[in-house]
């Protein structure tokens, strides 16, 4: 053992650099689909690296010095953006480090962090050369240390009622104050901190009570009250379940968020650290312990059994990405894209707080079997970092593919001369293939573009097909290759989207089909939501001069490629035998056929509405350290209509005037204003009844929202009436001149 403690660090050499010059064989034959990146992941997780004994500080290991390594000789080599290793990125990766564990500075000190900074120079070259982070696991034993102090102070802190009438506010984004001074002032922020934990439960108790009370007194009234639960007499009345203090909750989650913490597996301290150190390429780059890498595996081939939704860690919360089509949450209806999850519940237990514990975590208690229930305490992300807790129970299920698929609908609309207009309307959730079933020989297979074919062909066989609608709200994307295909269906062959890899080859992605599905006016609906795949169709179709675009102010405005490298088998190639994960890096760019990246600026459309969704902090620009926009040089294609820019003016025009004449629009204007004025507020108020004062005026704004917008209604009765969608039948108004003006 001593012989090859002594050994393996020259060989490890060695075989890196073999390696790196090879060209990563690996991931390099993985294609630029995430559809496929599952292919190169083990079907169970291995074990995990042996546990440090409780109570004892992180020490630095062989294993994990060979990960750090690993990890930092391939994201240099293969990333897409190449980072040198000097002083700036150095403190960049210490600033992100900090960030990771303490993202609004609530547990390191000033004095703490000054010492650590006379060091922090030296935290890449160590990681570079031979894998040290021992620097990084001292920074990580200090928090731990940190989460007891403040276990403590929770746990003798006492209040009193004059407590919550006072003027003082809390600053509750941190994330670019300054570190507390020492632990007196720290004291001072977790006194406030903790006051505005327990005004919130207090607000979330009265809320319950005043919503218990309407409806016991709709059941004395007679109505039956929409949230009676099955096997209850209508006519039972109920009341507030007793429930513990709120200093106890606190304490509660207080004391098992420090333990979820203290019980962290080496492996999952390291991934802490190598995440901090992904986040110098970009923010879509990451190491994947095994535990992670499994639930990555499990996305990608959509056999996930829990809610349904894909999750990201972002200062210290988890917060949703994306709603997967057919599955619980997406069924349900109420948890969206950007709601962060703060505690999580299972079946009638006690939830558990969440905030700035590690994403593999929360996942794992999310998961669960078929049939049983999650509760998940959220913050609406519409809302802000305002938004008060709200629980929401979702039954685990498998994603119902079938819920996914495209689906389309034929409507009529009257047209100004009094004819009747056949508009065909497709909702596409997401860019689907099944892989399988078409490398398998199925003539049947399933994708979105199939889908769709077949649907234009329904709404011709009903008669005229005066327009197409193809609605790609929040559809976060999917397979590239859909992507091209599915803007096929409306244009002659020619090129869709353009690919340059990190060596700066550029390949452009064709659709061979010289067929036309559909050749009449066309309109693409998106929003901030829309991302990836979703943006190649729309520039795509903007590109072309091929349809009108209409939605939020811009897409989500990714436009990078990520493929996936098991680290486990190249460990294994220099004598190590152990599970070490998985990195994802990126490594390739898209680009629309005129040389515009779609990265940051997405697509912007030809017509905008006003909308709650850009007033949210979400899209690519608003993540750390995100790659550049850029451009290269446009791709030969066709124009099929020269005068749309006059007509897309003209239809703004049209639509701007039909929008400030519409009283429900007036009223969301109204409401998205008074959002935006207050959204960069950095404190609230520690006053009771002023919160409450504060919740009931924003309660009306979101009540209103949901009438104007049918939030409210049933997902039954907004399939049976389209008309309901605000946006959608504004864009349906946009149609009709769009037909108007191209006879």
């Amino acid at each position: 053992m001593k012989l090859k403690r002594l050994i393996f660090p020259l060989l490890s050499i060695f075989f890196l650099a073999l390696l790196v010059s090879t060209g990563f064989a690996l991931t390099r034959q993985v294609p630029p689909r995430t559809q496929l990146y599952a292919s190169s992941l083990p079907a169970k997780r291995p074990a995990a690296l042996k546990k440090a004994p409780r109570g004892q500080p992180f020490e630095q290991t062989e294993e994990m010095r060979a990960i750090a390594q690993l990890t930092s000789a391939m994201l240099s080599r293969q990333h897409y953006v190449k980072r040198d290793i000097n002083p700036e990125n150095s403190r960049k990766l210490f600033d992100f480090y900090l960030k990771t564990l303490d993202p609004l500075k609530l547990y390191f000190t000033k004095d703490q962090v000054d010492l650590w900074r006379t060091r922090q120079d030296y935290l890449l070259p160590a990681l570079a050369s031979n894998g040290d982070i021992t620097l990084a696991l001292a920074i990580f034993n200090k928090y731990l240390q940190n989460l007891e102090e403040y276990e403590e102070f929770v746990k003798k802190a006492t209040f009193t009622e004059a407590d919550f009438k006072t003027d003082a506010v809390y600053q509750f984004d941190r994330l670019k104050s300054d570190w507390p001074e020492n632990k007196k002032e720290r004291a001072l922020i977790w006194r406030k901190k903790l006051t505005n934990d327990l005004i919130s439960i207090r607000l979330q108790d009265r809320i319950k009570a005043e919503e218990l009370k309407k409806e016991n007194k709709s059941v004395s009234a007679g109505t039956a009250p929409n949230r009676i639960s099955a096997g209850k007499q209508k006519n039972e009345d109920k009341t507030v379940p007793a429930a513990k203090p709120p200093i106890e909750r606190i304490r509660k989650r207080v004391e098992q968020f420090v333990q979820f913490n203290k019980k962290m597996e080496p492996i999952e301290a390291l991934e802490l650290y190598l995440n901090s150190f992904a986040r110098l390429f970009d923010p879509h780059t990451s190491y994947m312990a095994p535990r992670s890498e499994e639930d990555f595996n499990i996305n990608m081939q959509l056999s996930l059994v829990g809610i349904g939704a894909v999750l990201t860690s972002e200062d210290g919360y988890t917060k949703i990405v994306q709603i997967i089509p057919g599955g619980p949450a997406d069924l349900d209806k109420r948890l969206k894209a950007e709601d962060r999850i703060i505690a999580v519940a299972q079946e009638n237990a006690d939830p558990v707080d969440v905030i700035d514990m590690p994403l593999s975590k929360v996942v794992s208690m999310i998961r669960g079997e078929a049939g049983t229930r999650v509760r998940l305490t959220i913050l609406e992300g519409v809302k802000g970092a305002k938004a008060l807790p709200v629980t929401i129970e979702i039954t685990r299920n498998k994603v119902e593919l079938k819920e996914s698929e495209a689906k389309g609908k034929l409507l009529s609309v009257k047209a100004e001369n009094g004819e009747m207009l056949n508009i065909g309307v497709i909702t596409l959730p997401s860019f689907y293939a099944d892989f399988h079933a078409a490398s398998s020989g199925d003539r049947n297979y399933k994708s979105s573009t199939r889908d769709v074919r077949k649907i234009l062909r329904d709404f011709k066989k009903k008669g005229k097909l005066d327009g197409v609608v193809i609605d790609l709200r929040s559809n976060g994307g999917g397979s590239l290759q859909e992507a091209v295909t599915l803007t096929g269906l409306f244009i002659k062959e020619g090129p869709v989207v353009q690919i340059r890899d990190a060596s700066g080859r550029v390949v452009p992605y064709k659709d061979e089909d010289p067929s036309i599905e559909y050749a009449g006016p066309l309109i693409v609906m998106t929003n901030r939501l829309s991302a990836s795949a979703s943006e190649i169709f729309a520039g795509a179709i903007k590109d072309y001069k091929r349809g009108i675009l209409v939605g939020d102010k811009k897409t989500h405005g990714k436009g990078t490629v990520q493929t996936v490298a098991d680290l486990t088998s190249y460990l294994h190639y220099i004598g190590y035998d152990f599970p070490a994960g998985s990195i994802k890096l990126t490594n390739a760019k898209f680009y629309r056929i005129n040389g515009a990246s779609t990265q940051l600026k997405g697509v912007t459309p030809d017509i905008a509405f006003p909308t709650f969704t850009d007033t949210m902090e979400t899209g690519e620009e608003k993540l750390d350290n995100p790659m550049p926009w850029d451009e290269i040089s446009p791709v030969a294609h066709a124009q099929y209509d020269p005068n749309i820019c006059a007509v897309a003016s003209e239809l703004r025009r049209k639509s701007d005037a039909r929008v400030a004449a519409s009283p429900e629009f007036t009223m969301l204007k109204r409401d998205i204003a008074y959002l935006m004025k207050n959204k960069d507020k950095k404190t609230i108020s520690l006053n009771l009844e002023q919160r409450w004062k504060e919740y009931l005026r924003e309660k009306d704004i979101y009540d209103e929202q949901a009438k104007l917008l049918h939030l409210d209604s049933s997902e039954k009765d907004r399939k049976k009436n389209t008309k309901k969608d605000l946006y959608l039948d504004e864009t349906l108004n946009i149609m009709r001149d769009y037909i108007s003006l191209k006879r």
